[in-house]
């Protein structure tokens, strides 16, 4: 069977992981490995094209990180690891975090920051003045406030990614979570953020939630 075609971000990609580790010895082998778990056939929303527009995000808001490559590497591990079946994503990715970050020459202090972020992103909601977080779960969550029709595309992909949950079990989980983050305080953490993405965001959470509970009745 002949290989599949390379998503055409790779390269760009490459580089960016590289410029991301200070240019370590054998960067471009990890990053392919990371790309390699990003394309991974189970995924549907979790994919390279997020991993691409997390990082674009991270670029967006780095002005307001402590230290925004420390976020970018978190964000290359983030869903490093993703099985739609299982709880234990983030943690499995904060270890794979662990592991690879040393081998690369990275210090001991940014790969434990680089891992925390990760776990981070079980919750997405970073402590006051937690700057790092603050900008990874804003970029991660930045698909919220998408045009209506990329979130309605953002949505249907997150519903493929749960094929095997029937439809009313994911109605009620998936509206659970809708009114969980509309109960937030804020969305977004960054001063950007919230002034850019924090309205519309929940426009389109609102608007799903309806259309749940219209298709459930």
């Amino acid at each position: 069977m002949a290989p599949l075609p390379e998503h055409p971000a790779h390269a760009d990609l490459r580089h960016r992981w590289a410029a991301a580790v200070g240019g370590a010895e054998h960067a471009d082998r990890y990053a392919d490995a990371l790309l390699a778990r990003w394309a991974e056939p189970q995924r549907r929303y979790h994919t390279t094209d997020h991993l691409l527009a997390v990082l674009d995000r991270v670029d967006e808001l780095a002005d307001h990180a402590d230290d925004p490559d420390a976020v970018r590497l978190a964000a290359w591990f983030h869903d490093a690891v993703y099985l739609p079946d299982r709880s234990t994503n983030e943690e499995r990715s904060a270890r794979l975090a662990e592991r690879a970050l040393p081998e690369l020459g990275i210090d001991a202090a940014r790969t434990a920051e680089v891992a925390r972020l990760v776990r981070l992103t079980v919750t997405h909601d970073p402590a006051d003045g937690d700057r790092d977080g603050e900008v990874l779960c804003d970029a991660d969550l930045a698909v919220l406030a998408a045009a209506p029709d990329a979130y309605a595309a953002y949505a249907a992909a997150v519903r493929e990614e749960y094929g095997f949950v029937p439809d009313d079990a994911f109605r009620e989980g998936r509206a659970a979570v809708l009114r969980q983050l509309l109960g937030l305080p804020c969305l977004f953490r960054t001063p950007h953020g919230a002034r850019m993405w924090e309205e519309r965001a929940r426009q389109n959470l609102t608007t799903e939630l309806k259309l749940l509970e219209s298709s459930g009745t």
